[in-house]
């Protein structure tokens, strides 16, 4: 899988943890998702920066 594709995958799994977190399932999965959202956003962001120089 090439960079850009890990982008994308973490990117993918950053919306779907952002589904459940933010959904409003229970306040501790809420914190979790964020945590996870905002942790695979800059996974993707530095992936996808790689891609680019690379």
């Amino acid at each position: 899988m090439t960079l850009l594709g890990w982008a994308v995958a973490a990117f993918v799994v950053a919306i779907i943890a952002a589904v459940f977190g933010f959904g409003g399932i229970a306040r501790g999965a809420a914190s979790i998702g964020r945590l996870l959202f905002g942790l695979f956003i800059v996974v993707a962001l530095v992936l996808l920066v790689l891609q680019v120089l690379g």
